[in-house]
Order: C-alpha cells, then sequence, then structure tokens
C-alpha cells in the first residue's frame, strides 16, 4: 500500500503555536522531511517526540532528493514535510515534492499550521481582497523594476525582507511607490515582536537598525475617506 506525505505547519517563533493534529503527524510519522534537522529535533524534544528518522530537505536538495523520497513512499511509509517555520512551499522548500507526489498519485494531506503571511493579513488592517505574496524581493535593480511593475496596482503587497536589506527596501519604495501605508512585523510571536503601520517614511527611521526576521505588507489600493 503506497504511503502518504503530510505537509505539517510549524510555530513561526512560539513553540506553544503547534497544532493538536500536527503534534499527531508528527509522532505517527516514519520519515520527517526536515530544512534543517537541528531546528526540527529542537522541536521533537519540545513535544516528546522521539525516535524518528530525520532526513534533510532543503533548498539544497530538494530537487535530487525527489527520486528517494519517492521511494519511500512508494514503501508505503508515512512521511511529514517540516520547514524551519510556518508552512512548507510558501517561500520554503516543499513545492517541488508536492508536485512529485501528484504526478505520480502519492496521497498527500496537510497540517495547517502559522504563517507570517497570513499573520501579516491578519494584523495589518488593510482590504486584503486583493493581494499579492511575492516571498523575499529580489535584491537591486530586479528589485527596483518589480516595484515599477507594481505602480497603479490596486492590491496589498506582502513580502518577507531580510533586516540587513530592509532599508534599502524602503528606501526604494519610497522612491518608486511614494509614502503609502505600511505594515511591517518583526518576530512576530516571539518574545520581543514588534508591531508597526504607518508611513514608509516613518518606517524607512524606525526600522534603520534592525535585526530579526521582517514581514511586510504596503497598501497600494489606498484608503477610501469614510
Amino acid at each position: 500500500m503506497p504511503g502518504k506525505l503530510t505537509i505539517v505547519g510549524t510555530p513561526i517563533g512560539n513553540m506553544l503555536d503547534m497544532t493538536i493534529r500536527g503534534i499527531k503527524a508528527l509522532r505517527e510519522a516514519d520519515v520527517i522531511l526536515a530544512e534543517d534537522t537541528r531546528r526540527t529535533l529542537k522541536l521533537l524534544k519540545f513535544y516528546r517526540i522521539e525516535n524518528k528518522q530525520i532526513l534533510s530537505y532543503g533548498v539544497h536538495n530538494q530537487t535530487k532528493s525527489i527520486p528517494s523520497i519517492l521511494k519511500l513512499l512508494s514503501e508505503g511509509k508515512k512521511v511529514c514535510l517540516v520547514t524551519d517555520s510556518g508552512m512548507p512551499s510558501v517561500a520554503d522548500p516543499g513545492g517541488h515534492l508536492v508536485d512529485a507526489c501528484w504526478r505520480k498519485g502519492i496521497e498527500l494531506d496537510v497540517m495547517p499550521g502559522p504563517s507570517a503571511l497570513t499573520c501579516a493579513m491578519a494584523l495589518c488592517g488593510f482590504d486584503t481582497s486583493r493581494v499579492l505574496f511575492t516571498g523575499f524581493l529580489p535584491r537591486g535593480k530586479k528589485r527596483r523594476k518589480f516595484l515599477r511593475e507594481m505602480k497603479g496596482k490596486k492590491l496589498v503587497l506582502v513580502f518577507f525582507e531580510a533586516a540587513i536589506r530592509m532599508q534599502a527596501t524602503l528606501k526604494d519604495v519610497l522612491e518608486i511607490l511614494g509614502d503609502c501605508e505600511i505594515f511591517v512585523g518583526r518576530e512576530m510571536t516571539k518574545m520581543f515582536q514588534q508591531l508597526y503601520r504607518g508611513k514608509v517614511s516613518e518606517a524607512l527611521e524606525l526600522f534603520k537598525d534592525t535585526k530579526g526576521e521582517i514581514t511586510v505588507a504596503l497598501n497600494l489600493k489606498g484608503r477610501e475617506e469614510s
């Protein structure tokens, strides 16, 4: 009997955000595919999940390891896929493997969990009926080209950004898209969480020497006055 690949969401900062179904899936798994085995081991230890076969599955091997994973699944193994935080395949490894499973007729399941994307959408207070999520923005000239393509779009643009590039990105946003409304979630769900909503020009000063994991939402639709 063929096995099953279960996609499991994991906490984006607070260990207590792991779902009951996600914990159950990890406990019942024969094999756990992990973006970073060290981080996944900490999660398993926290929930007292022991004696599991953990295999590395990340950007470095997300294509070449597919045949061996499909072999495990064809042998009837229950396989769970996790990333360092959030949902696999959402700006994280996973999409190539999920696609391969669809093509091979392998059973799939999902244990929904935390996501920085949906947290930002919930917290920003913008009209999220039309959202474009881009993962991490490109760098340098490619970023500026992308932002120019966003001019005139009536949507909320959500993306992740590295702290070291935050200043350059906000400067480009201000120059190309203007002083639009912005939401910034830094270290969301963690002890030193910082949430900000205001103008890009203000965010440029506030996040001058910032650190941590950052999610940004830009309100390109503007706000209708009531």
